[in-house]
């Protein structure tokens, strides 16, 4: 057990998570979540901007199995960085059951990026949340992407929807396949329809290769609990319209599966 204090207003995720009531597909991927650390093997990164709790690789696969998926997408923790051994060492214990998605800085080698593919990272994040992390500038982020490009691999992009105008032309500019985390992060105190979430729409109405992630209900709701409803008109209107470009993630072991982990119907 890390000998690091968590932030006081932490929240682990349930120790009992209730088990979906329906069976999940043969196959299925819970293409969403995290190790962090332990922090006294996998150090936490001296910038990262808050202290989780553990969560263990083997943690993960334990509830993997519990809640009847095939596979996990890892996706690197902010409060690692770039330092992608937590990630990198759960990958290696997952016996071919999991893939990676790494954080790099723009001077990282051909041979560090041979590494990691090696052990099943197929793609780097991007992320453009300040209170988070430092962003880098677009011409850093565009040379990683050149390069991502050449081995196929893909770019996962995480942001706020108030952030979005901003980041508008450079995410339409990128030239591989491109993921966005948590339904691009809408506020669900707006209109479903309004201008805000209009222009996500209008991102994946321009980019047949960007996909989305419908993930972290609990962190968009305003209302909370039972099924965090004012997050479901937004789920729904972008599945039904983007039906074939929708991932699935648990955002373990942030605490989304509390109890509701299955229950936010689109129907």
């Amino acid at each position: 057990m890390s000998q690091l204090h968590k932030d006081p207003n932490w929240l682990d995720w349930h120790p009992n998570p209730l088990k979906p009531t329906f069976s999940t597909p043969h196959g299925s991927v819970d293409a969403y979540c995290h190790v962090f650390g332990p922090g006294d093997v996998f150090p936490f990164s001296e910038e990262r901007k808050y202290t989780p709790c553990d969560a263990s690789a083997q943690q993960l696969f334990d509830l993997r199995d519990y809640l009847g998926f095939s596979r996990n997408v890892l996706v690197q923790a902010t409060c690692h960085g770039s330092d992608n051994q937590a990630m990198v060492d759960a990958l290696n214990s997952s016996k071919g059951m999991a893939g990676g998605v790494a954080t790099v800085k723009p001077n990282i080698s051909d041979r560090d990026l041979d590494e990691l593919h090696t052990v099943g990272v197929r793609g780097v994040r991007f992320s453009f949340v300040k209170r988070l992390v430092d962003v880098l500038p677009f011409d850093d982020l565009m040379s990683i992407a050149e390069r991502l490009k050449k081995r196929d691999w893909h770019i996962v992009i995480y942001f706020e929807a108030q952030d979005l105008a901003n980041y508008f032309d450079f995410f339409s500019s990128l030239l591989t396949t491109v993921v966005v985390d948590h339904l691009g992060r809408p506020d669900v105190s707006r209109n479903v329809n309004g201008s805000g979430f209009n222009l996500f729409v209008k991102l994946l109405n321009d980019n047949p290769s960007i996909w989305f992630k419908v993930s972290c209900p609990e962190r968009l709701s305003l209302i909370g609990q039972p099924n965090y409803q004012d997050v479901v008109p937004f789920a729904r209107r972008i599945v039904e319209t983007f039906p074939e470009r929708v991932l699935w993630g648990s955002d373990w072991p942030h605490p989304n599966m509390q109890t509701h982990m299955p229950s936010i119907s689109l129907h």
